[in-house]
């Protein structure tokens, strides 16, 4: 019932920002894509493989020309009462992080795009603070661009763990995509709408997400969530390698021996947003163990729920 209050209140804010317009400019709602036409005269080359730096940043990522999408296994969210639940049969959307070549990284590059509403960091590195943000959701721009599609999509597999799944997203805009070239707002243009960026970004992380059924790779070798049964690190990366061509990061917790998270590395030839993803191999040494049995636990029965039916 939490869901359908949601999704109502969601569809009556989109129709009282619609209100007085006419049927056909109802259904006509604006994109959101960055205004690159110049790239197409530029030489290209994969980011991070680049020998020359890149002349057009609107054209590549840069400097964080190592592109992670990043994925969670939770059994549970904590907030099943609000209606919060993971979908059945998939693990979630953690972000797409734009990391440097050298696999260091920025965070919080731009305060004026600043969504997160707990900060972390929320002070960097060179002592700048990072103000909390206290406006309106990020779920509110998707609704003003008429997105409810991809709302709906974010809500069943971009589902935050003890927070709300807006705070998250916002989070994962402010500290990752501010840091990544190809979402700058200059790259729009000057037909540039506010929060198009915001946007742009979601359905770039919505896209490079499909792009790795985790649940069902780890399924087709045999590999399923078990309260019962524990396998190795070399079976999950493998069972991972065998379907991608490389050996991504897998984070475990509890000294190494629950799984927890998965990291796809890539090389980008073109824009983060619309560009092809090269798998690479992790920069990052898994925290798994690579003695102890890995348990791939089973979710709680009342925190997930079937996504793959109609709303």
């Amino acid at each position: 019932m939490a869901q359908v209050v949601a999704a109502y209140g969601v569809v009556s804010a989109l129709l009282a920002l619609q209100a007085g317009a006419s049927a056909s400019s109802f259904f006509s709602l604006p994109r959101t894509f960055p205004n690159i036409s110049a790239c197409a005269s530029e030489a290209s080359a994969y980011s991070c493989e680049n020998t020359t730096a890149v002349a057009n940043t609107c054209c590549s990522p840069t400097p964080g020309g190592l592109v992670l999408q990043t994925q969670f296994w939770d059994t549970y969210t904590g907030l099943e009462r609000k209606g919060q639940l993971l979908p059945k049969d998939s693990w979630t959307i953690h972000g797409l992080w734009p990391d440097n070549c050298d696999g260091s990284f920025e965070q919080y590059c731009d305060l004026s795009r600043q969504f997160d509403p707990a900060p972390s960091p929320a002070i960097l590195p060179d002592g700048t603070a990072v103000p909390a943000y206290k406006g309106p959701g990020v779920d509110t721009f998707v609704a003003e661009f008429g997105r409810l599609d991809l709302l709906d999509y974010m809500n069943k597999y971009w589902v935050s763990q003890g927070q709300a799944n807006n705070g998250f997203w916002g989070h994962e805009f402010s500290k990752h995509a501010t840091c990544t070239s190809t979402f700058d707002v200059a790259c729009y243009g000057p037909d540039y709408k506010k929060n198009q960026d915001v946007v742009d970004f979601f359905d770039a992380v919505v896209r490079a997400f499909k792009m790795y059924p985790t649940w069902e790779m780890l399924a087709a070798s045999g590999i399923q969530p078990s309260n019962k049964t524990t396998y190795s690190l070399t079976q999950l990366q493998s069972a991972l390698k065998a379907q991608t061509g490389s050996v991504p990061f897998l984070g475990c917790g509890h000294n190494g021996t629950v799984l927890q998270e998965v990291w796809y590395f890539h090389h980008v030839l073109g824009t983060e947003q619309f560009g092809h993803f090269k798998s690479v191999d992790s920069t990052t040494t898994s925290t798994c163990s690579k003695t102890a049995g890995i348990h791939y636990y089973e979710r709680t029965p009342t925190s997930e729920r079937e996504v793959r039916l109609l709303p």
